[in-house]
């Protein structure tokens, strides 16, 4: 019985996302993360990788501001 639910891929349909891309935003994606949106928008599993990179270099960017800030007003 645990088999039966051991793989559940594929037992739903993951929406592809419906987004207006700009020639400026497709060559961000690509020089940033090395693919474009259409296949962003068809892999669930890419833009998890994606979403997890970009939130990593957010962390990254405010701990320099915070650090910045501490040496300026410190």
């Amino acid at each position: 019985m645990k088999k039966r639910y051991t793989n559940l891929k594929g037992w739903f349909t993951i929406n592809t996302l419906d987004l207006n891309v700009t020639s400026e935003m497709e060559k961000a994606m690509q020089s940033s993360h090395g693919i474009g949106y259409s296949e962003y928008s068809r892999n669930l599993d890419l833009r998890i990788e994606v979403e997890k990179e970009r939130d990593r270099e957010h962390v990254k960017c405010n701990k320099m501001v915070q650090e910045l800030q501490r040496k300026i007003h410190g």
